[in-house]
């Protein structure tokens, strides 16, 4: 196995893109093994019991969580810093990271993007469009209602790019891919916000990557992040049959 860091998990995971954009930052090398986490392998069970991506390994360091990954970078490699200073706004950044992970995954990935996107990709089956018409007319404006109040007319939520910021737009490249975009005229806030972070290097630089991903069947995911000279790692932990996994959905 290659000596830089490796990353298992698809670039269209929000958990996923939380990790490679904080590695961006970071300057770190690193590869990828682009796998969606319903087909990885025996092994991948292993280093992953949750059967979730982003998987990180560090030599013979194995991680399995995304903010536990991107703890670990800063502890690890403290410049530049994506947590800020001060213990309290540390804090309200790890708050803003954990409503990101817990309600807006469970809003914009299993309530939307499952929906449009994994259910019929990995399982064949159609969407649920009571759910989706529920996530798009109560669930979403909740959360933006929320943030709305949260996020700064200019910059970002600490003064510097943090994992807040990160966290918080990283979901909404899912909600593009669902083709859902912010109401500027209901959220002005939040669709300045979402944009000024997406437009940062770091979300930049995937930002190729992730937009072929998404019109390229899953199949042919690791060919084509190759023919656009994605870091791929030489293993994978990837099989051609999904199996779902022990979580609920």
């Amino acid at each position: 196995m290659s000596n830089r860091i490796v990353v298992i998990g698809s670039y269209l995971s929000p958990y996923v893109r939380k990790v490679l954009v904080c590695l961006e930052i970071k300057g770190l090398a690193y590869e990828v093994d682009p796998i969606v986490p319903f087909y990885g392998d025996e092994r991948f069970s292993k280093l992953s019991p949750l059967r979730r991506i982003p998987v990180l390994i560090d030599g013979d360091l194995v991680l399995s969580d995304s903010s536990v990954i991107c703890q670990y970078l800063e502890d690890r490699h403290p410049q530049p810093a994506l947590y800020p200073a001060d213990v309290a706004q540390r804090a309200r950044a790890r708050w803003f990271e954990e409503y990101a992970d817990s309600r807006m995954g469970d809003v914009f990935i299993w309530r939307l993007f499952n929906q449009v996107a994994i259910r019929p990709a990995v399982w064949a089956e159609k969407g649920d469009r009571e759910l989706m018409t529920k996530t798009l007319t109560e669930d979403i404006p909740q959360v933006l209602d929320y943030l709305e109040a949260e996020v700064p007319a200019d910059g970002f939520l600490f003064g510097e790019l943090s994992i807040a910021d990160i966290a918080l737009a990283s979901f909404f490249r899912n909600a593009a891919f669902a083709r859902f975009t912010i109401d500027a005229g209901r959220w002005p806030r939040m669709a300045a916000y979402v944009a000024r972070v997406l437009d940062t290097p770091g979300f930049a630089r995937l930002r190729p990557l992730e937009d072929a991903l998404a019109r390229t069947p899953i199949a042919q995911h690791r060919a084509r992040l190759a023919e656009l000279g994605a870091p791929l790692c030489a293993e994978t932990w990837g099989t051609p049959t999904p199996r779902r996994g022990i979580m609920p959905i």
